[in-house]
């Protein structure tokens, strides 16, 4: 149901089918001079819409077929109330595009027959995709057929031939070559005259969800290249329940400019990033819960009599709870409430707004996605909880505790961020964060021992080259101009070897003599205090202000990082000296269609290490606890064992990740229709005793889990290899 509701606002305008009429061609193939007008207008039509405001109406009728118990307290989905299978939503919204791809939408109004305000459209609706003729649709989910690259997989047949006056219209018919749920069917209608879309069907399956969507584009004039209503069939089947979803959408535009060769643009070059005129939309979050009298206020159309009639049962339904007094029903009433209450607890995101102070979000406690395994973690969880506090003039107040537990090596780690927003116009702000939340190994305390004479000790089997990490970091962050960061502080550490491996360190020296441990310089703890400064250069990034407060949006250009730390002896307790020098360039790029190809590069040294046996490389951190599929996965070296670069004094690293739908297992896809996404691994690593460290690694994607297996060779031998799994049926 939280598909249903999200698919509601989500699909309104994307061009979607009617597809599924069977693998027989009953039908000729179409001309190659109307596929060949149709993709080569379709990439100018994507473009010709600059900008656009327009007022949207969704009305949303949701028939439940079957459904069992559990639907009540699985976590973010409707309350749905015994003995009753249909209901009503409505809402109005502005909305607001710029090119190429911003999409944004404020509810002005909302109107439900569903109880207890459960499962209404609170922040379902981001982004939204209007454009039929991009080369993909949907937020970049689905293959669009108008699309040249992507015709390859797709059949087009010739359906019908309308002709009203001069100029006839085509009906096309689309059927997928192959199974994906990045593919649809369905059929469209185009002009002869200048090759625009004048409707669309399309029909397939995304994240459990089956779908219809017809899609009625404007009139000659402003409207012809954008859409003015929808009709929209979902059907959600899962976990023994199947629930239904029509919804119908209205659009009135106030507004259409249109592209002329960028002279928008060129007027606005001064202030070419500031989107804070179309953000204004969002900068009131508040979304209206109003009656059916007050929407019919609103709505461009009036209610039939059987919606009319639902929203009638809703209030009779409503005022008999409220006066019968019959405590068994009431009692059976809240305990619904109750366990599905708790079921957002335990299986999603949950807030607590405490008047005054502040709200609290937590985690679940209860979710999968905070539950993964990884060649070299093992297996482990996370909770996440996070407080928050709003002040006048846009500051801001958050702190972060998380808890976790590694099962592999049945450790517990606990840290904690804060973050205090004191001046939101420059981002500026002061950060603490404080934990144990890392395991640091180092081999140069394991390699000084291996050098004793005649010793009969296994060291291998003693951990002497693991050490507990307690470390406190404090800096300032400001942006003292747009698409540059600067950071500076201080890092500190307290590390020591774990209570059994000091006891074994203890019985060395007795046996080995205090003397040569002092001689090799052998400790049992490593302190360090550190000031650090770090600057973060992205060219082009996109921002808006929401009141005070800067919000940056992104940037098409890659992210260039300079990092530099000096370690400074005798400060707070600390045992070393040391000066790093670290540089990392970064980028994610959309290809064309819904592919994207992301890498990472740079280069670190220490010029200066005095009694340090931990290097603490920035772009080397990584942490034991969970973070989800999205952790950085194509920037990271999977099974680099941290030995090796806790050790080294410089190194050389390049990493890069593909992700495309259809790499390798098109040939399979009648058993493996579900797979959104396949991904391709590689990185290359130059350090002493690694020249150099390969990694490659291939992964695939669903709605439900991810799984990547990797490869890593050690100076041109195979090394290991290792699994990575998420499961994220309930993404927080």
């Amino acid at each position: 149901m939280v598909a249903l509701c999200l698919l509601f606002f989500l699909f309104p305008f994307v061009s979607l089918a009617e597809g599924g009429e069977g693998a027989g061609f009953d039908k000729p193939f179409v001309p190659d001079h109307i596929l060949q007008n149709i993709f080569q207008f379709s990439p100018f039509y994507s473009r010709i819409v600059d900008e656009y405001k327009a007022d949207l109406y969704l009305k949303g009728r949701v028939k439940v077929h079957k459904t069992n118990k559990l639907v009540q307290y699985i976590p973010s989905m409707f309350r749905l109330e015994d003995g009753v299978d249909d209901y009503i939503i409505e809402s109005v919204s502005e909305m607001h595009y710029r090119a190429p791809d911003i999409y944004n939408r404020k509810v002005k109004a909302v109107s439900s027959t569903f109880p207890h305000d459960k499962g209404q459209l609170t922040d379902l609706t981001d982004f939204l995709n209007m454009n039929i003729y991009s080369s993909s649709i949907m937020t970049d989910k689905l293959l669009s057929p108008l699309d040249k690259e992507s015709a390859k997989y797709y059949t087009y047949l010739l359906d019908s031939v309308a002709v009203a006056g001069e100029h006839p219209k085509y009906k096309i018919r689309i059927l997928p070559k192959f199974r994906s749920t990045q593919l649809v069917s369905g059929y469209v209608w185009v002009s002869d005259e200048i090759w625009t879309i004048r409707e669309v069907y399309f029909e397939g399956k995304f994240d459990m969800i089956d779908f219809k969507l017809r899609n009625i584009m404007g009139e000659e004039g402003d409207e012809e290249f954008l859409p003015v209503g929808l009709d929209l069939d979902i059907r959600f089947k899962f976990m023994g329940n199947d629930l239904e979803m029509n919804a119908d959408a209205f659009v009135v535009y106030n507004q259409v400019s249109f592209y002329n060769g960028g002279k928008r643009r060129k007027s606005n070059k001064k202030h070419s990033h500031d989107l804070t005129e179309f953000y204004l939309l969002t900068s009131d979050s508040t979304q209206i819960m109003i009656g059916r009298e007050a929407m019919d206020e609103l709505r461009p159309l009036p209610l039939t009599h059987d919606e009319y009639a639902l929203y009638q049962d809703a209030l009779v339904r409503k005022n008999r709870t409220d006066s019968v007094p019959d405590k068994s029903k009431k009692f059976a009433k809240k305990s619904t409430e109750l366990w599905g209450q708790l079921g957002d607890v335990l299986l999603s995101s949950y807030s607590v707004n405490m008047a005054g102070i502040g709200s609290v979000k937590c985690s679940p406690l209860i979710n999968p996605v905070m539950l993964d395994y990884s060649h070299s973690r093992g297996i482990s969880y996370r909770q996440k909880f996070k407080y928050s506090r709003l002040f006048p003039n846009g500051r801001l107040l958050r702190i972060t505790p998380q808890v976790g537990y590694n099962f592999t090596h049945r450790e517990l780690y606990v840290n904690g961020n804060a973050e205090l927003l004191y001046w939101p116009e420059k981002l500026g702000a002061i950060e603490l964060s404080v934990g144990n939340g890392n395991r640091i190994y180092s081999s140069v305390v394991l390699d000084k021992l291996k050098m004793l004479p005649e010793s009969s000790m296994d060291f291998d089997e003693m951990d002497l080259d693991y050490f507990k990490d307690i470390y406190l970091n404090v800096f300032h962050t400001i942006e003292p101009v747009n698409c540059l960061k600067v950071k500076a502080g201080v890092s500190v550490h307290w590390r020591r070897l774990t209570s059994f491996s000091s006891s074994m360190l203890s019985n060395i020296m007795v046996q080995a003599g205090g003397g040569v441990l002092q001689a090799l310089d052998i400790r049992s703890e490593y302190n360090s205090f550190a000031p650090r400064f770090r600057v973060e250069w992205t060219p082009g990034m996109y921002y808006y202000m929401n009141g005070r407060r800067k919000m940056n949006v992104g940037s098409s250009m890659p992210t260039f990082i300079l990092d530099y730390e000096r370690g400074l002896k005798g400060v707070l307790g600390s045992t070393d000296e040391h000066e790093r020098w670290e540089f990392d360039v970064q980028q994610k790029i959309k290809l064309n269609q819904i592919r994207t190809l992301g890498y990472r590069a740079g280069f670190g040294m220490f010029t200066k290490k005095d009694n340090m046996y931990f290097v603490d490389f920035a772009n080397f951190s990584r942490s034991n606890l969970p973070e989800g599929w999205n952790d950085e996965i194509g920037g990271t070296f999977q099974l680099l064992d941290r030995r090796w670069y806790n050790s080294s004094n410089a190194y050389w690293r390049a990493n890069t990740a593909y992700e495309s739908p259809f790499i390798f297992l098109r040939p399979l896809n009648r058993w493996l229709g579900m797979v959104q996404q396949e991904r391709l691994y590689g990185g290359i690593l130059f350090m002493p005793h690694l020249n150099p460290y390969l990694e490659v690694g291939y992964g695939i994607g669903t709605h439900i889990f991810d799984v990547g297996v990797f490869v890593g060779s050690v100076n041109g031998k195979f090394n290991a290899v290792g699994f990575k799994f998420t499961f994220e049926l309930f993404n927080d």
